[in-house]
Parts: C-alpha cells; structure tokens; sequence
C-alpha cells in the first residue's frame, strides 16, 4: 500500500490516525460483548475503517452524513459520547432512539448525521433533499450518502443518482464495494466492471478509489469538496475494500474463500497506516501506546455508563404520544370577501397562498413547472416562485418521496405531487418507512404533504382511477385528508402544509372540475380530525367521505322522507371518531359509504369501532356499501358496475327497514 502525504502536517497524519483508530477498538471491545450478550447484534466495519473515518474528516460538522451498518467511523469521528453509543446499541434511553429502533438505525441533528432504514436505498434520495435544501440556501454545503454494492441493485440508487444529476445537486454517492451483500459475492450481483461505470450513463463524474488507503480517501476528497462547492454537482465514488467479519456477527465469514481473507487481510487500514506513521517519524510507541490506552479508558467508562442506565420501562402514553410530532392547530379565519370556485381552483389558490405564507416550501412533481401539471394546478407557479421551488421531476416517485424527506430534515417543506394517486406505489416504501415512521424512531418529523389525486368515474382504467386511501390509514405516523368540497379543500391543504407531520392528502379527479362553491378568496384554515355535519337526522347515519358524499346527498334529496345524519369524515387519520359516535347513538342506524372496494377499506374499521363503541345504541347492524373486490375497470358499463353509486339507495332502504 503506497501512501502520499501531500502537504498534510504531521498533526494533520496523527488526528487521521486516531480517528482510524477510535472505531477499531470500539469493534474490537463489541466483538467481546457479543460473545458476552451483552449486544444483541452487530455489523461490523472492520476492515473498511478508512472510507468513513476519510469522509467525515473531510466534511465540515454542519454537513450531513448519511451513512449505514459499517460505518462507525461517521460517528465516533462527529465525536458523539461514547456512553450515548453504548446505550444506543442496548436499548437504553439515553441513546438516540428510546429503544424504538437498533444499532445504526437513527439520525441526529446535533451532529447532522442521518441513520439508514434496513430498505437501504430510500436514503441516497434524502441525501438529494437534503443537498436542494443546501442549494437553495446558497450556503456551499456538501453532503455525503453511503450505500453498498449491493444496494446499487436497487432502484433508488438509480433514481436518487438520476434526480442529483439533472438538478446538479452537491452529493457525494459513496458505495463501499466490500465484496459482498451478504453472502452473495459480487459476479452475482452486477456486470459491469466498476461500479463506477454506472455513474456515466448519468452523466455524473466517478472515481475509483482505494478504501483502504486513509491518505487516498481523504486526499482526493478533499479536492473534489471544494471543486463540488465551486462547481455544484454529484459526484460517484466507489471504494474498493473487504469486510472481514460477517454481514453481522452471527452469519458468519464460512462463504468466502480463506485465501481472499487472507489478501485483504495484508491490506488492513489501520495497521498499515500505523505502519506507513511509524516509518517515516510521526508516530512513535509512546504516543501509540498513549492514544490506545486514552481511547481504550473512554470505551471502559463509558460502557459502566451505559450498563449503570436503568432499563426502559414501557408507557402506552410515551408510546404513541412520539408517532406524532406535537403540533398545537392555530385557526386562521378569512375576510368576507368569498369567489365562486371549483374545487381544483380551491386546491390551486391553497397552494399558491401557502407557498406564499412559507418561502420555504417546495413543490415537486411531474410536469408540473411549465406545463403546469396534468391538471393544470400549477399553472403559472413558475412565474410566482421561479423554478428552483416549483420543480419538475424525472419519473421517480420513489426518490422524489424521499427527497421530500430530506428537505424536511434540512428546514424545508415539502409538496409532492402524484401525477394520479395510483402511481404512489412506487413510492410506496419512503411513505411508510421514512416518512410515517422517522418520528417514532428518531423525533425527526417528516413535513411533507403528498397530493393524490384520485377516483373512478371517469373511465380511466385501473391504474389511473383507484381510491387507495386504505394503503396509508393503517399506517402509523401519516395523517391522511379526503375532502370534498371546494371549502374544505382549501383550508385542509392549507392546515396539512402548516402540520409538521406528513400527510397524504386525496383530491378526488371527478370533482375538481364538477363541484361549485363560494369560498373565501384569503387564507384561512380547518383543522385536521374534524367531521363535518352536512344534514341532520334522526332516522340513520350516513358516514362518507370524497365523492360518495355527493353521492348520498343526490340519494337525499330524491328521498326527502328520509331523516339523516350525513356526516363528511374530511380527514381519515385522525378520525373524528367523537362526532361518529355521537351521530351513531342518536340515530341507532349507520352505513358507512366509500368508493374503495369494500374489503380491508376504512369502512370497515370504522364498522368495527361502532361496533365495540356504541353496540348498546344500534337498532340494526352497521351497514358498508362500497365498489366491487376487483380491480377499477375502463368501460362505462363496467365502471357503473363497480362504483357502489348505483347499490347505496337499496342498502340504504334495507337498513331503514330492519
């Protein structure tokens, strides 16, 4: 191994020498502590040391670093408390998860670190978030994003790497090519010679570079950080090293040939570093010895920390109070002054009036700079904001979800916009573990808002015409909003880009340019979780929400006879269950109408809490009506057929005669 100092100070030799040194004999002590089970599990970085020791010595400690299970380096080099690791990997509480999430899996902002989730590729789009934010700011930051080989298979890799490229986003895109993912070795899992090679047809710089080697990696990242700042751009860097433990500790190294252990193992990073200072006068034993016994003290002590912490005891009200981030709803009334909109107009002006009131959103999606969108939303959003805050993107919903998410992280806002809210489900995965999730796992809250427009009744077909509302009510950490007039539209787009929580936000396609209302022309809000009571009865209730709203309204006024409660849900997460049930006990009659197909829809869990809540009140079972268990299809016959719209009026004369 040939190493070039280049104009780096002895100082500057020896702090890289510590800091190489540091994750070692933290690696070496958790091996013991495995053995011991005193650690649950472990991923071990040993042997590829020198990849994030020299990338965190070359960023500034207000970058972000976005790294995974090898990379120990990352944070002991931001020096984060030894003890606050320790607990961290045990499950205690002064770690940085409250014992929700394990080893690696968390982010800090104190130290601009942000921790991977076990999907892998979902964090090299936040790092394309987090890098926007940093441009926009003009602040000349960089940021870092680890992945491995194998994760360069997945399809975020290529998504973030396509979105860094066309916005020319001040990324590094470090792959740690270790060899293996797993236990397969890397002939199984790619074809082209050099990761690095995939970097062209992206058109973005790339460099192969020796992980092992500390004075490499730091040097020619040190060079390439300020040519990034001069000339903002990503940058692809693969780092050819080994690891020579197992995936984790319990899988084991028995798949690799002993004589490939054996070459890596003369390319040790730590040692031959030593080695390399040792030679040429800048370290001697005693100060080796000296930095060991220095090192090896904080690890001691800070271990007695950790294991002195009490164990977590488990409280349902810590629990499911941290889903949320706390967010405390402030009403917003309007002027007097009200126009006669549609209800996609009401969706348009409580874009432009929230981008307006926050300067630091930004609105993502495709087509939707120029063209204006596929529903014309947008239209003339570029002349207001200018293109770098309205901003087209490759079709990638997956990375665009996700850079959403490192927007938030890096003080922004995000709106993103489905094309249709059926394609949502390539970008499925950052909703529900990112984006639903990071509050739980970390206190990072995700402020992001994900347009769905959707709904049948237009003959689009099964992948342009789902209700997918479902999909996301089950999950915890999302807030879900379903509107159904122009004024309810308005002021809950408006209060879901004022919440810091990340929500999903339905815009049913049929009624932007069929539903009327006279609606105030300021800003104004509604608060999520709140029903609305549209008529009053006594005979049933009616529960909706979206279009079947206005469906139930023109089955009420052809049977005015008929004394109900209609309430419009609004929000499905959180539920208004309060207004629900005290409708339910009034009336001792319900049905619960939804256009999504009746199996696993909200419908029937708001059944099932009826059920459990209010059961001593009904004088009938709780009635569902909703469209057919199959997918949407195209033709009007068979469109008619599916949507529930044509079954409601018997269900609901059924109910009334029981």
């Amino acid at each position: 191994m040939i190493f070039d100092r280049k104009n780096l100070t002895n100082d500057q030799l020896l702090d890289l020498y510590k800091r190489i040194l540091k994750p070692r004999l933290i690696e070496e002590k958790m091996l013991i502590l495995i053995r011991q089970g005193k650690v649950s599990k472990w991923f071990s970085g040993i042997g590829q040391e020198a990849i994030s020791v020299g990338v965190t010595a070359v960023l500034d400690s207000d970058e972000y670093i976005l790294p995974m299970h090898r990379n120990l380096g990352v944070f002991t080099g931001r020096d984060i408390p030894l003890y606050r690791l320790f607990s961290q990997w045990q499950g205690k509480a002064n770690g940085f998860t409250k014992g929700r999430d394990r080893s690696f899996h968390f982010g800090t902002q104190q130290y601009k670190i942000i921790g991977m989730i076990s999907h892998l590729g979902p964090q090299l789009g936040v790092a394309d978030g987090i890098a926007l934010a940093n441009k926009l700011k003009k602040n000349n930051k960089v940021t870092a994003v680890f992945t491995g080989e194998g994760a360069t298979s997945e399809g975020d890799f290529h998504e973030a790497l396509n979105i860094a490229a066309v916005w020319e986003l001040p990324v590094m895109f470090v792959i740690e090519n270790n060899g293996y993912g797993l236990s397969t070795p890397t002939n199984e899992q790619y074809r082209c010679e050099n990761l690095a090679d995939k970097g062209i047809g992206y058109g973005i710089e790339s460099h192969i570079i020796d992980g092992n080697n500390i004075l490499e990696v730091y040097n020619l990242l040190s060079e390439l950080k300020t040519s990034m700042i001069e000339n903002p751009r990503p940058v692809l860097l693969e780092f050819k090293t080994f690891r020579m433990r197992g995936h984790e500790e319990a899988s084991g190294t028995k798949y690799v040939p002993q004589e490939l252990m054996d070459m890596w193992a003369v390319k040790d990073p730590v040692n031959n570093y030593k080695n390399y200072l040792t030679k040429i006068g800048v370290l001697t034993t005693e100060y080796d010895e000296t930095l060991h016994a220095e090192i090896k003290k904080d690890i001691d002590e800070s271990l007695v920390l950790a294991n002195e912490e009490p164990e977590i005891e488990a409280s349902y009200e810590e629990e499911l109070n941290d889903v949320y981030k706390p967010y405390k709803y402030k009403e917003i009334t309007p002027d007097l002054a009200q126009q006669n909109m549609r209800f996609i107009d009401a969706i348009s002006s409580a874009l432009r009036q929230s981008m307006q009131l926050h300067t630091n959103s930004v609105i993502m999606g495709q087509d939707i700079a120029e063209y204006g969108g596929a529903f014309k939303i947008t239209d003339g959003f570029v002349e207001l904001f200018g293109k770098e805050r309205v901003r087209n993107t490759p079709i990638c919903e997956s990375a665009v979800v996700s850079a959403g998410m490192g927007l938030s992280i890096n003080g922004y806002k995000a709106i993103v916009e489905m094309q249709f809210a059926d394609f949502v489900s390539t970008g499925f995965n950052p909703i529900v573990n990112l984006l639903a999730k990071s509050h739980y796992r970390w206190l990072e809250n995700a402020d992001v808002v994900v347009r769905m427009p959707c709904g049948g009744g237009t003959q689009a077909g099964p992948f342009h015409s789902q209700t997918n509302e479902a999909w996301f009510t089950k999950t915890p950490g999302l807030k879900v909003v379903y509107p159904a007039f122009p004024y309810d539209a308005k002021g809950l787009l408006n209060e879901s880009i004022n919440d810091p929580n990340p929500v999903l936000f339905f815009e049913h396609k049929q009624l932007y340019r069929s539903v009327y209302q006279d609606i105030p022309t300021d800003y104004y809000t509604i608060p999520l979780g709140k029903a609305a009571l549209l008529k009053e009865g006594n005979d049933v209730t009616i529960i909706a929400f979206g279009a079947p709203v206005h469906w139930a309204l023109e089955t009420l006024a052809k049977k005015p006879e008929i004394s109900a409660d209609l309430l419009d849900l609004r929000t499905l997460q959180p539920l208004d269950t309060e207004a629900i049930y005290e409708s339910v006990k009034k009336t001792g009659r319900v049905i619960i109408y939804q256009e999504d197909s009746l199996f696993g829809g909200i419908a029937s869990d708001i059944s099932a809490l009826i059920m459990e809540n209010c059961f001593r009140y009904l004088d009938a079972p709780v009635r569902r009506v909703a469209s057919l268990d199959s997918p949407i299809p195209f033709t009007k016959a068979l469109e008619d057929q599916y949507l529930p719209k044509g079954r409601f009026e018997k269900e609901l004369l059924d109910l009334l005669t029981y």
